[in-house]
Protein backbone atom coordinates (compact mmCIF):
# COMPACT_ATOMS: atom_id res chain seq x y z
CA UNK A 1 0.00 0.00 0.00
CA UNK A 2 1.93 3.25 -1.13
CA UNK A 3 0.15 5.40 1.62
CA UNK A 4 2.13 3.52 4.21
CA UNK A 5 5.34 5.03 2.89
CA UNK A 6 4.12 8.64 3.11
CA UNK A 7 3.20 8.29 6.57
CA UNK A 8 4.18 11.11 8.78
CA UNK A 9 6.21 10.46 11.85
CA UNK A 10 3.17 11.43 15.14
CA UNK A 11 2.11 9.75 18.39
CA UNK A 12 -0.28 6.21 18.10
CA UNK A 13 -1.68 5.37 21.82
CA UNK A 14 -1.91 1.77 22.75
CA UNK A 15 -4.89 0.84 24.03
CA UNK A 16 -4.04 -3.13 25.93
CA UNK A 17 -7.66 -5.02 25.87
CA UNK A 18 -5.72 -8.03 27.27
CA UNK A 19 -7.53 -8.04 30.64
CA UNK A 20 -11.34 -7.33 29.05
CA UNK A 21 -11.74 -9.10 24.90
CA UNK A 22 -8.61 -10.89 26.10
CA UNK A 23 -10.16 -12.42 28.36
CA UNK A 24 -13.14 -13.84 25.93
CA UNK A 25 -10.64 -16.52 24.95
CA UNK A 26 -12.19 -20.07 25.74
CA UNK A 27 -10.71 -21.14 28.76
CA UNK A 28 -9.45 -18.11 29.93
CA UNK A 29 -10.49 -16.39 33.44
CA UNK A 30 -8.29 -14.18 35.43
CA UNK A 31 -8.47 -14.40 39.31
CA UNK A 32 -8.65 -10.60 40.63
CA UNK A 33 -5.23 -10.85 42.11
CA UNK A 34 -3.78 -11.82 38.56
CA UNK A 35 -5.71 -8.81 37.41
CA UNK A 36 -4.19 -6.67 39.54
CA UNK A 37 -0.57 -7.94 38.48
CA UNK A 38 -1.13 -7.59 35.08
CA UNK A 39 -2.66 -4.08 35.17
CA UNK A 40 0.63 -3.16 36.97
CA UNK A 41 2.83 -4.23 34.52
CA UNK A 42 1.10 -3.13 31.36
CA UNK A 43 1.21 0.41 32.91
CA UNK A 44 3.81 0.99 34.73
CA UNK A 45 6.73 -1.76 33.17
CA UNK A 46 5.39 -1.97 28.89
CA UNK A 47 3.94 1.64 29.44
CA UNK A 48 0.94 1.28 27.52
CA UNK A 49 -0.94 4.09 27.15
CA UNK A 50 -4.60 2.87 28.25
CA UNK A 51 -6.19 -0.66 29.10
CA UNK A 52 -9.22 -1.74 29.16
CA UNK A 53 -9.74 -4.18 32.26
CA UNK A 54 -13.65 -5.58 32.62
CA UNK A 55 -16.57 -5.23 31.45
CA UNK A 56 -19.28 -3.94 33.72
CA UNK A 57 -22.01 -5.86 36.24
CA UNK A 58 -20.16 -9.24 35.87
CA UNK A 59 -19.52 -10.19 39.22
CA UNK A 60 -19.08 -9.25 42.71
CA UNK A 61 -15.36 -10.36 41.88
CA UNK A 62 -14.73 -8.71 38.85
CA UNK A 63 -15.82 -5.26 40.28
CA UNK A 64 -13.39 -5.94 43.78
CA UNK A 65 -10.51 -6.21 41.01
CA UNK A 66 -11.40 -3.72 39.26
CA UNK A 67 -11.66 -1.46 42.70
CA UNK A 68 -8.07 -2.68 43.35
CA UNK A 69 -6.84 -1.51 39.69
CA UNK A 70 -8.22 1.96 40.20
CA UNK A 71 -6.81 2.76 43.64
CA UNK A 72 -3.40 1.47 42.15
CA UNK A 73 -3.55 3.79 39.60
CA UNK A 74 -4.84 6.49 41.55
CA UNK A 75 -1.88 5.85 43.90
CA UNK A 76 0.63 5.47 41.10
CA UNK A 77 -0.35 8.66 38.74
CA UNK A 78 -2.28 6.35 36.28
CA UNK A 79 -5.54 7.85 37.15
CA UNK A 80 -7.87 7.81 34.01
CA UNK A 81 -6.30 5.58 32.17
CA UNK A 82 -8.02 2.51 33.25
CA UNK A 83 -11.30 1.62 30.96
CA UNK A 84 -14.70 -0.28 31.34
CA UNK A 85 -17.09 -1.44 28.99
CA UNK A 86 -20.14 -0.31 29.64
CA UNK A 87 -23.48 -1.10 28.21
CA UNK A 88 -26.69 1.30 26.83
CA UNK A 89 -28.40 0.65 30.13
CA UNK A 90 -28.76 3.99 31.38
CA UNK A 91 -27.99 3.99 35.13
CA UNK A 92 -26.68 0.62 35.20
CA UNK A 93 -23.17 -0.06 33.79
CA UNK A 94 -22.31 3.75 34.97
CA UNK A 95 -22.81 3.45 38.90
CA UNK A 96 -21.18 -0.29 38.52
CA UNK A 97 -17.76 1.66 37.42
CA UNK A 98 -18.45 4.81 39.24
CA UNK A 99 -18.66 2.27 42.71
CA UNK A 100 -15.42 0.69 41.20
CA UNK A 101 -13.65 4.05 41.43
CA UNK A 102 -13.25 4.31 37.75
CA UNK A 103 -12.77 7.43 35.22
CA UNK A 104 -13.92 6.00 31.93
CA UNK A 105 -15.88 3.90 30.70
CA UNK A 106 -16.33 2.36 26.74
CA UNK A 107 -20.15 2.23 25.92
CA UNK A 108 -20.75 -0.37 23.74
CA UNK A 109 -23.38 0.32 20.61
CA UNK A 110 -24.21 -0.79 17.50
CA UNK A 111 -22.22 0.13 14.71
CA UNK A 112 -24.34 -1.61 11.99
CA UNK A 113 -27.83 -1.24 10.87
CA UNK A 114 -27.92 -5.18 10.85
CA UNK A 115 -27.69 -5.24 15.01
CA UNK A 116 -29.63 -2.57 15.89
CA UNK A 117 -32.33 -3.54 13.93
CA UNK A 118 -32.15 -7.69 14.52
CA UNK A 119 -30.73 -7.53 17.84
CA UNK A 120 -31.91 -4.52 20.39
CA UNK A 121 -35.17 -4.79 17.85
CA UNK A 122 -34.87 -0.57 17.88
CA UNK A 123 -34.49 2.08 15.19
CA UNK A 124 -31.37 4.09 15.30
CA UNK A 125 -33.39 6.95 16.65
CA UNK A 126 -34.40 4.82 19.45
CA UNK A 127 -30.86 3.58 20.02
CA UNK A 128 -29.51 7.31 19.86
CA UNK A 129 -31.76 8.54 22.24
CA UNK A 130 -30.82 5.46 24.51
CA UNK A 131 -27.10 6.19 23.85
CA UNK A 132 -27.66 9.73 24.90
CA UNK A 133 -29.41 9.07 27.84
CA UNK A 134 -26.50 6.82 29.16
CA UNK A 135 -23.75 9.60 28.45
CA UNK A 136 -25.23 12.21 29.58
CA UNK A 137 -25.79 10.45 33.27
CA UNK A 138 -22.02 9.41 32.81
CA UNK A 139 -21.07 12.43 32.59
CA UNK A 140 -22.60 13.60 35.25
CA UNK A 141 -21.22 11.39 37.35
CA UNK A 142 -17.51 12.48 36.28
CA UNK A 143 -17.32 9.97 34.03
CA UNK A 144 -14.75 10.27 30.78
CA UNK A 145 -16.70 8.56 28.30
CA UNK A 146 -15.46 6.52 24.59
CA UNK A 147 -17.74 4.67 22.34
CA UNK A 148 -17.61 1.55 20.43
CA UNK A 149 -19.37 1.14 17.67
CA UNK A 150 -19.98 -2.91 17.44
CA UNK A 151 -19.85 -4.71 13.98
CA UNK A 152 -18.50 -1.41 12.47
CA UNK A 153 -16.62 -3.33 9.79
CA UNK A 154 -19.79 -4.64 8.51
CA UNK A 155 -22.11 -1.89 9.16
CA UNK A 156 -19.75 0.63 7.12
CA UNK A 157 -19.50 -2.28 4.39
CA UNK A 158 -23.50 -2.37 4.79
CA UNK A 159 -25.13 0.86 5.10
CA UNK A 160 -22.80 3.85 5.63
CA UNK A 161 -25.66 6.42 5.47
CA UNK A 162 -26.66 4.54 9.60
CA UNK A 163 -23.00 5.29 10.14
CA UNK A 164 -22.63 8.59 9.51
CA UNK A 165 -26.20 9.54 10.81
CA UNK A 166 -25.17 7.58 14.47
CA UNK A 167 -21.33 9.27 14.23
CA UNK A 168 -23.14 12.66 13.00
CA UNK A 169 -25.94 12.41 16.16
CA UNK A 170 -22.91 11.91 18.79
CA UNK A 171 -20.47 14.11 17.84
CA UNK A 172 -21.25 17.02 19.69
CA UNK A 173 -22.53 15.09 23.17
CA UNK A 174 -18.93 14.76 25.02
CA UNK A 175 -17.18 11.77 23.84
CA UNK A 176 -13.35 11.31 23.76
CA UNK A 177 -12.41 8.23 21.52
CA UNK A 178 -14.67 6.87 18.72
CA UNK A 179 -13.86 3.10 18.53
CA UNK A 180 -14.01 1.38 15.71
CA UNK A 181 -14.15 -2.39 15.66
CA UNK A 182 -13.24 -5.04 12.99
CA UNK A 183 -15.24 -7.78 14.85
CA UNK A 184 -15.52 -10.61 12.98
CA UNK A 185 -12.04 -9.84 11.34
CA UNK A 186 -13.45 -9.36 7.96
CA UNK A 187 -11.62 -6.72 6.50
CA UNK A 188 -8.51 -6.52 4.08
CA UNK A 189 -5.62 -4.09 4.83
CA UNK A 190 -7.38 -1.82 1.68
CA UNK A 191 -10.81 -1.73 3.18
CA UNK A 192 -9.39 -0.02 6.45
CA UNK A 193 -7.29 2.43 4.76
CA UNK A 194 -10.48 3.20 2.53
CA UNK A 195 -13.09 3.29 5.12
CA UNK A 196 -10.77 4.52 7.89
CA UNK A 197 -9.47 7.41 5.44
CA UNK A 198 -13.00 8.19 4.46
CA UNK A 199 -14.61 8.53 8.47
CA UNK A 200 -10.91 10.55 9.66
CA UNK A 201 -11.45 12.83 6.82
CA UNK A 202 -15.24 13.17 7.08
CA UNK A 203 -14.86 13.83 10.67
CA UNK A 204 -11.61 15.45 11.39
CA UNK A 205 -12.01 16.90 14.75
CA UNK A 206 -12.93 13.25 15.97
CA UNK A 207 -10.35 10.79 17.81
CA UNK A 208 -10.87 7.41 15.94
CA UNK A 209 -9.51 4.02 17.29
CA UNK A 210 -9.19 0.94 15.60
CA UNK A 211 -9.72 -2.34 17.30
CA UNK A 212 -8.74 -5.31 15.04
CA UNK A 213 -9.16 -9.10 15.12
CA UNK A 214 -6.96 -11.60 13.63
CA UNK A 215 -9.72 -14.29 11.98
CA UNK A 216 -7.83 -13.56 8.39
CA UNK A 217 -4.71 -13.45 10.22
CA UNK A 218 -4.46 -9.81 8.93
CA UNK A 219 -5.17 -7.70 12.43
CA UNK A 220 -1.29 -6.47 12.48
CA UNK A 221 -1.26 -5.35 8.62
CA UNK A 222 -4.57 -4.02 9.22
CA UNK A 223 -3.38 -2.16 11.92
CA UNK A 224 -0.96 -0.59 9.92
CA UNK A 225 -3.25 0.35 7.29
CA UNK A 226 -5.34 1.98 10.23
CA UNK A 227 -2.34 4.04 11.33
CA UNK A 228 -1.25 5.31 7.88
CA UNK A 229 -5.83 6.19 7.25
CA UNK A 230 -5.35 8.43 10.59
CA UNK A 231 -6.35 7.20 13.35
CA UNK A 232 -4.73 7.63 16.76
CA UNK A 233 -5.28 4.66 18.43
CA UNK A 234 -5.13 1.00 18.23
CA UNK A 235 -6.38 -1.85 20.64
CA UNK A 236 -4.00 -5.07 21.10
CA UNK A 237 -4.24 -7.73 23.62
CA UNK A 238 -0.63 -9.59 24.56
CA UNK A 239 -0.40 -12.85 23.09
CA UNK A 240 -2.83 -11.99 20.73
CA UNK A 241 -5.53 -12.98 23.06
CA UNK A 242 -9.27 -13.21 22.24
CA UNK A 243 -12.19 -14.64 21.02
CA UNK A 244 -11.84 -17.04 18.25
CA UNK A 245 -8.52 -16.24 16.17
CA UNK A 246 -7.66 -13.38 18.73
CA UNK A 247 -7.17 -9.83 18.50
CA UNK A 248 -4.07 -7.74 17.30
CA UNK A 249 -0.56 -8.95 19.04
CA UNK A 250 0.47 -5.97 21.39
CA UNK A 251 4.23 -7.37 20.39
CA UNK A 252 3.59 -7.22 16.72
CA UNK A 253 1.75 -4.29 16.20
CA UNK A 254 4.09 -2.17 18.07
CA UNK A 255 7.24 -3.46 16.60
CA UNK A 256 5.92 -2.90 13.25
CA UNK A 257 4.36 0.67 13.82
CA UNK A 258 7.92 1.80 14.97
CA UNK A 259 10.01 -0.10 12.85
CA UNK A 260 8.26 -0.30 9.12
CA UNK A 261 6.19 3.10 9.98
CA UNK A 262 8.11 5.55 11.78
CA UNK A 263 5.59 6.20 14.68
CA UNK A 264 6.09 7.26 18.03
CA UNK A 265 4.98 5.04 20.88
CA UNK A 266 5.06 4.68 24.28
CA UNK A 267 6.25 1.04 24.68
CA UNK A 268 9.32 -0.05 26.34
CA UNK A 269 10.14 -3.35 24.47
CA UNK A 270 12.34 -4.77 26.75
CA UNK A 271 9.24 -6.13 28.97
CA UNK A 272 7.55 -7.75 26.03
CA UNK A 273 8.74 -11.01 27.12
CA UNK A 274 8.40 -10.80 30.99
CA UNK A 275 4.26 -9.69 30.42
CA UNK A 276 4.00 -12.30 27.75
CA UNK A 277 5.00 -15.11 29.91
CA UNK A 278 2.71 -13.33 32.74
CA UNK A 279 -0.52 -13.57 30.76
CA UNK A 280 0.74 -16.97 29.35
CA UNK A 281 1.24 -18.42 33.28
CA UNK A 282 -1.99 -16.84 33.98
CA UNK A 283 -3.94 -17.76 31.20
CA UNK A 284 -2.51 -21.05 30.61
CA UNK A 285 -2.78 -20.39 26.98
CA UNK A 286 0.46 -21.31 25.82
CA UNK A 287 2.13 -19.08 23.12
CA UNK A 288 3.44 -20.85 19.74
CA UNK A 289 7.17 -20.87 20.04
CA UNK A 290 8.02 -19.00 16.07
CA UNK A 291 5.50 -15.85 17.15
CA UNK A 292 7.28 -12.98 16.31
CA UNK A 293 9.44 -10.95 18.75
CA UNK A 294 8.13 -13.43 21.94
CA UNK A 295 8.22 -16.44 20.98
CA UNK A 296 10.73 -19.33 22.30
CA UNK A 297 12.18 -19.86 18.79
CA UNK A 298 12.38 -16.72 17.62
CA UNK A 299 15.81 -15.76 18.21
CA UNK A 300 17.35 -19.10 17.55
CA UNK A 301 19.46 -19.50 14.57
CA UNK A 302 18.95 -22.63 12.73
CA UNK A 303 20.90 -23.57 9.54
CA UNK A 304 25.38 -23.42 9.66
CA UNK A 305 25.11 -20.76 7.43
CA UNK A 306 23.17 -18.09 9.50
CA UNK A 307 25.78 -18.85 12.05
CA UNK A 308 28.49 -18.57 9.81
CA UNK A 309 27.34 -15.20 8.25
CA UNK A 310 26.59 -13.65 11.83
CA UNK A 311 29.93 -14.67 13.03
CA UNK A 312 31.58 -12.83 9.66
CA UNK A 313 30.01 -9.64 10.23
CA UNK A 314 26.13 -10.25 11.24
CA UNK A 315 24.84 -11.29 7.59
CA UNK A 316 21.90 -12.81 9.01
CA UNK A 317 20.39 -9.66 11.26
CA UNK A 318 17.79 -7.16 11.22
CA UNK A 319 16.64 -4.79 13.39
CA UNK A 320 15.04 -7.08 15.21
CA UNK A 321 17.69 -7.56 17.68
CA UNK A 322 17.38 -9.73 20.52
CA UNK A 323 19.05 -7.26 23.11
CA UNK A 324 16.05 -4.85 22.05
CA UNK A 325 13.46 -6.94 24.07
CA UNK A 326 15.59 -8.55 26.62
CA UNK A 327 17.15 -11.45 24.83
CA UNK A 328 19.82 -13.31 23.46
CA UNK A 329 20.66 -15.08 20.23
CA UNK A 330 20.68 -19.10 20.54
CA UNK A 331 22.36 -21.29 17.83
CA UNK A 332 20.61 -24.48 17.40
CA UNK A 333 22.59 -28.56 16.84
CA UNK A 334 21.28 -30.77 15.05
CA UNK A 335 21.60 -31.79 11.18
CA UNK A 336 21.66 -28.89 9.56
CA UNK A 337 24.57 -27.22 11.97
CA UNK A 338 27.94 -25.84 10.97
CA UNK A 339 31.01 -25.18 12.51
CA UNK A 340 29.95 -21.86 13.06
CA UNK A 341 26.58 -23.19 15.26
CA UNK A 342 29.43 -24.86 17.21
CA UNK A 343 31.82 -22.41 17.72
CA UNK A 344 28.64 -19.90 19.17
CA UNK A 345 27.33 -23.11 21.47
CA UNK A 346 30.78 -23.28 23.04
CA UNK A 347 31.61 -19.85 23.21
CA UNK A 348 28.50 -19.73 25.61
CA UNK A 349 29.62 -22.32 27.91
CA UNK A 350 33.10 -20.91 27.74
CA UNK A 351 34.80 -24.08 26.30
CA UNK A 352 37.37 -24.27 23.90
CA UNK A 353 37.88 -27.52 21.54
CA UNK A 354 41.04 -28.06 19.12
CA UNK A 355 39.83 -27.67 15.43
CA UNK A 356 40.01 -31.66 15.11
CA UNK A 357 37.94 -32.43 18.67
CA UNK A 358 35.53 -29.38 17.04
CA UNK A 359 34.69 -31.54 13.82
CA UNK A 360 34.50 -34.93 15.88
CA UNK A 361 32.22 -33.51 18.02
CA UNK A 362 29.90 -31.56 14.76
CA UNK A 363 30.09 -35.15 13.66
CA UNK A 364 28.63 -36.66 16.35
CA UNK A 365 25.85 -33.93 16.55
CA UNK A 366 24.72 -34.25 12.62
CA UNK A 367 24.44 -38.00 13.34
CA UNK A 368 22.18 -37.38 16.51
CA UNK A 369 20.32 -34.95 14.28
CA UNK A 370 19.50 -37.67 11.37
CA UNK A 371 17.87 -39.87 13.93
CA UNK A 372 15.30 -36.74 15.01
CA UNK A 373 16.31 -35.91 18.53
CA UNK A 374 16.41 -32.96 20.05
CA UNK A 375 19.47 -31.26 20.72
CA UNK A 376 20.09 -28.81 22.85
CA UNK A 377 23.30 -26.21 23.92
CA UNK A 378 22.64 -28.33 27.93
CA UNK A 379 23.04 -31.51 26.05
CA UNK A 380 26.84 -30.24 24.57
CA UNK A 381 28.99 -31.66 27.22
CA UNK A 382 27.55 -34.70 27.25
CA UNK A 383 28.64 -34.65 23.64
CA UNK A 384 32.20 -33.07 23.85
CA UNK A 385 32.53 -35.30 26.40
CA UNK A 386 32.02 -38.40 24.92
CA UNK A 387 33.86 -37.66 21.97
CA UNK A 388 36.96 -36.91 24.22
CA UNK A 389 36.38 -41.17 25.10
CA UNK A 390 34.90 -39.59 28.76
CA UNK A 391 35.31 -43.02 30.53
CA UNK A 392 31.40 -41.87 32.32
CA UNK A 393 29.44 -38.83 32.34
CA UNK A 394 26.60 -40.71 34.13
CA UNK A 395 27.36 -38.96 37.68
CA UNK A 396 24.40 -39.94 39.23
CA UNK A 397 21.86 -42.57 38.70
CA UNK A 398 19.11 -43.95 39.90
CA UNK A 399 19.13 -47.33 41.21
CA UNK A 400 15.67 -47.66 43.20
CA UNK A 401 13.27 -45.58 44.27
CA UNK A 402 9.94 -46.42 46.39
CA UNK A 403 7.47 -43.57 46.85
CA UNK A 404 4.47 -44.08 49.08
CA UNK A 405 1.27 -41.85 48.90
CA UNK A 406 -1.41 -41.37 50.56
CA UNK A 407 -4.49 -39.08 50.83
CA UNK A 408 -4.12 -36.35 52.93
CA UNK A 409 -0.77 -37.83 54.18
CA UNK A 410 2.54 -36.78 53.16
CA UNK A 411 4.43 -38.84 50.72
CA UNK A 412 7.77 -40.22 51.92
CA UNK A 413 10.55 -41.73 49.33
CA UNK A 414 12.87 -44.29 50.16
CA UNK A 415 15.98 -44.33 47.18
CA UNK A 416 18.94 -45.90 46.28
CA UNK A 417 21.53 -44.19 44.22
CA UNK A 418 24.62 -43.91 43.08
CA UNK A 419 27.08 -40.93 42.93
CA UNK A 420 30.45 -40.69 41.24
CA UNK A 421 30.50 -44.54 41.96
CA UNK A 422 29.57 -44.33 45.50
CA UNK A 423 26.11 -45.64 46.67
CA UNK A 424 23.93 -43.92 49.04
CA UNK A 425 20.64 -45.11 50.69
CA UNK A 426 18.23 -42.19 51.82
CA UNK A 427 14.41 -41.12 52.49
CA UNK A 428 12.52 -37.99 52.12
CA UNK A 429 9.25 -37.00 53.58
CA UNK A 430 7.31 -34.24 51.36
CA UNK A 431 3.75 -32.94 50.32
CA UNK A 432 3.53 -35.54 47.02
CA UNK A 433 6.08 -37.67 46.12
CA UNK A 434 8.47 -35.10 43.79
CA UNK A 435 8.67 -33.08 46.84
CA UNK A 436 9.78 -36.13 48.69
CA UNK A 437 12.65 -37.17 46.32
CA UNK A 438 13.74 -33.89 46.47
CA UNK A 439 14.00 -33.57 50.36
CA UNK A 440 15.64 -37.53 49.91
CA UNK A 441 18.35 -36.34 47.40
CA UNK A 442 19.19 -33.28 48.96
CA UNK A 443 20.25 -35.23 51.87
CA UNK A 444 22.52 -37.03 49.66
CA UNK A 445 23.80 -33.73 47.52
CA UNK A 446 24.51 -32.65 50.89
CA UNK A 447 27.91 -34.88 50.98
CA UNK A 448 28.96 -33.36 47.60
CA UNK A 449 28.74 -29.78 48.30
CA UNK A 450 26.06 -29.19 46.05
CA UNK A 451 22.89 -27.90 45.89
CA UNK A 452 20.58 -28.04 43.36
CA UNK A 453 19.23 -25.10 41.51
CA UNK A 454 16.16 -23.31 42.01
CA UNK A 455 12.88 -24.66 39.98
CA UNK A 456 11.10 -21.88 38.02
CA UNK A 457 8.81 -23.86 36.25
CA UNK A 458 6.98 -27.42 35.60
CA UNK A 459 5.48 -28.92 33.03
CA UNK A 460 3.70 -32.61 32.43
CA UNK A 461 2.59 -33.28 29.53
CA UNK A 462 1.31 -36.41 27.56
CA UNK A 463 0.80 -37.15 23.91
CA UNK A 464 -2.56 -36.76 22.36
CA UNK A 465 -5.19 -38.72 22.75
CA UNK A 466 -5.34 -39.40 26.39
CA UNK A 467 -4.82 -42.87 26.97
CA UNK A 468 -4.26 -43.97 30.77
CA UNK A 469 -0.80 -45.52 30.29
CA UNK A 470 0.16 -43.27 27.78
CA UNK A 471 4.55 -42.24 28.79
CA UNK A 472 4.45 -38.30 30.68
CA UNK A 473 6.82 -36.01 29.93
CA UNK A 474 7.93 -33.80 32.38
CA UNK A 475 10.02 -30.44 31.53
CA UNK A 476 11.49 -28.69 34.72
CA UNK A 477 13.00 -25.17 34.04
CA UNK A 478 16.24 -24.38 36.30
CA UNK A 479 17.16 -20.89 37.22
CA UNK A 480 21.04 -21.82 36.89
CA UNK A 481 23.05 -18.78 38.20
CA UNK A 482 20.00 -16.17 36.46
CA UNK A 483 20.47 -18.33 33.38
CA UNK A 484 17.05 -20.67 32.58
CA UNK A 485 17.61 -24.65 31.86
CA UNK A 486 15.43 -27.00 31.12
CA UNK A 487 15.58 -30.84 31.41
CA UNK A 488 13.36 -33.38 30.45
CA UNK A 489 12.06 -36.89 31.55
CA UNK A 490 9.76 -39.37 29.99
CA UNK A 491 8.21 -41.99 32.24
CA UNK A 492 5.06 -43.86 32.87
CA UNK A 493 4.95 -42.36 35.82
CA UNK A 494 4.54 -38.59 35.97
CA UNK A 495 6.25 -38.60 39.47
CA UNK A 496 9.21 -40.64 37.97
CA UNK A 497 9.72 -38.30 34.67
CA UNK A 498 9.98 -35.10 36.95
CA UNK A 499 12.78 -37.95 38.91
CA UNK A 500 14.63 -38.32 35.74
CA UNK A 501 14.56 -34.23 34.41
CA UNK A 502 16.03 -33.81 38.05
CA UNK A 503 19.06 -36.41 37.54
CA UNK A 504 19.57 -34.96 34.16
CA UNK A 505 19.98 -31.27 35.87
CA UNK A 506 22.42 -32.82 38.21
CA UNK A 507 24.50 -34.67 36.00
CA UNK A 508 24.58 -31.46 33.45
CA UNK A 509 26.28 -29.96 36.31
CA UNK A 510 28.18 -32.08 37.48
CA UNK A 511 29.54 -33.03 34.14
CA UNK A 512 30.50 -29.24 33.41
CA UNK A 513 32.48 -29.43 36.65
CA UNK A 514 34.33 -32.55 35.38
CA UNK A 515 34.67 -31.56 31.88
CA UNK A 516 36.26 -28.41 32.61
CA UNK A 517 38.91 -30.43 34.45
CA UNK A 518 38.94 -33.10 31.25
CA UNK A 519 39.43 -30.04 28.70
CA UNK A 520 42.10 -28.69 30.58
CA UNK A 521 43.96 -31.88 30.63
CA UNK A 522 43.23 -32.56 27.43
CA UNK A 523 45.09 -29.05 26.15
CA UNK A 524 48.00 -29.98 27.90
CA UNK A 525 48.56 -33.22 26.67
CA UNK A 526 48.15 -31.72 23.07
CA UNK A 527 50.29 -28.92 23.66
CA UNK A 528 52.88 -31.15 25.51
Amino acid sequence: MTELKTTQTRSIQIMDTTLRDGEQTQGVSYSPAEKVNIAKTLLQSLRVDRIEVASASVSEGEQQAVRNINHWAREHGFDGRVEVLGFVDHTRSVDWIVDAGGKVMNLLTKGSEKHCREQLRKTLDQHVEDILKTVTYALEKQLSVNVYLEDWSNGYHDSRDYVYELVDRLQNCGISHFMLPDTLGVMSPEQVYTSLHDMCSRYPDLMFDFHPHNDYGLATANAMAAVSAGVTAIHCTINCLGERAGNASLAEVTVVLRDKMGMDLSIDESHLLRISNMVEQFSGKRYAANAPIVGADVFTQTAGIHADGDSKGGLYESRLKPERFSRTRSYALGKMSGKASLRKNLELLGLNLSIENQKKVLKRIIELGDSKQTITSDDLPFIIADVLESESYQHISLLNCTITSGFELDSTVSLRIEVQGKTHTESGIGNGGFDAFIDAINKVLKNYDYSLPELSDYEVRIPKGGHTDALTECVISWNCNGKTRKTRGVHSNQVFASILATLRIINIQFEELSLCAQLTTHTASKTG
